[in-house]
């Protein structure tokens, strides 16, 4: 048994750095140099490099989840598929109309969870 902790221990160690490394490597890779500072932002690459990462990020991150929580269900539970894919299609919509992410989500959410009261 005492291998089994200090197994864990490792990993918890190792996942741990890791986790942080992934946190602190923007804040290496971003930083600026002392006397670095340019005046013109947009001739300046690196700043380009982080504007294009600002703006494809987020929702290059956000379609993967979805597609990630929507496989799922695919290939486990085809019979819950109509309300997931009914809150799924709502939440894309009313993010569309109000550009609002807390309202598509907190709305989607509220109507998956009605739903799978009515197709269970």
């Amino acid at each position: 048994m005492k291998t089994g902790i200090n197994e864990a221990l490792i990993l918890t160690i190792v996942m741990a750095a890791v986790i942080f490394f992934c946190r602190l490597f923007p804040f290496l890779f971003f930083r600026e140099k002392p006397g670095s500072m340019t005046h013109n932002e947009k001739t300046d690459p690196r700043r380009a490099f982080l504007a294009l990462v600002e703006k494809t990020a987020p929702p290059v991150a956000m379609t993967v989840l979805a597609f990630n929580a929507l496989a799922g269900p695919v290939k486990t539970a085809p019979r819950e598929l109509p309300p997931i894919l009914i809150a799924a299609a709502f939440t894309a919509l009313v993010h569309l109309w109000r550009r609002n992410p807390l309202i598509s989500i907190f709305g989607g959410t509220a109507l998956y969870m009605l739903l799978i009261r009515v197709f269970a």
